[in-house]
């Protein structure tokens, strides 16, 4: 073989290489990046967390739905006649009579919220990103509770709120 041959085969030998290189190179970036083990601010303000009404609010969101529950009930047994007819209609028997059953529909409703709330905490936010999962979270503020596990490229998270107030995504 003549000196031009090796020349041309030494030449593609080293453009196949850095065409491999280039390729690899590429092809690492084109994965999810894992996060860095931080902390990461969702939101400046953590008020607001957990505040969308129904199931899964997280927090004393159970409570303040059920709360609102009891007082409509109570309203509307106090505006009726008792069941009972030996209870007279707006007496202290009455106000019993209505405290006690809507005391009852109280604690059913906050058993059945935090029974949907732990059914809710077993599942958990997953995102291909930091970005993706930064953005959804300030979008559904209110419909997270803290200590929601958030796993971003196989790095799980937890919601919480920093002394400063902050709302941030912390590592687990």
């Amino acid at each position: 073989m003549d000196s031009g041959a090796w020349h041309v085969k030494g030449r593609f030998q080293l453009g196949v290489a850095i065409l491999t290189t280039l390729v690899l190179m590429a092809s690492a970036c084109g994965h999810a990046q894992r996060p860095e083990r931080k902390t990461y601010v969702v939101s400046e303000d953590a008020r607001g967390v957990g505040i969308a009404e129904g199931p899964g609010t997280g927090g004393s969101g159970a409570d303040a739905y059920c709360g609102e529950w009891q007082k409509q009930c109570f309203q509307k047994c106090w505006r009726r006649k008792p069941r009972e007819s030996s209870i007279p209609k707006h007496s202290a028997a009455h106000h019993e009579y209505c405290t006690t059953t809507c005391l009852k529909e109280f604690m059913k409703c906050v058993e059945e919220q935090r029974t949907l709330e732990q059914q809710d905490a077993k599942r958990e936010l997953q995102f291909h990103n930091m970005t993706s999962a930064l953005d959804w979270l300030r979008e559904h503020k209110a419909e997270v509770a803290l200590g929601t596990v958030v796993v971003v490229a196989g790095v799980a998270f937890t919601l919480a709120v920093a002394p400063a107030g902050l709302l941030v995504l912390s590592p687990i």
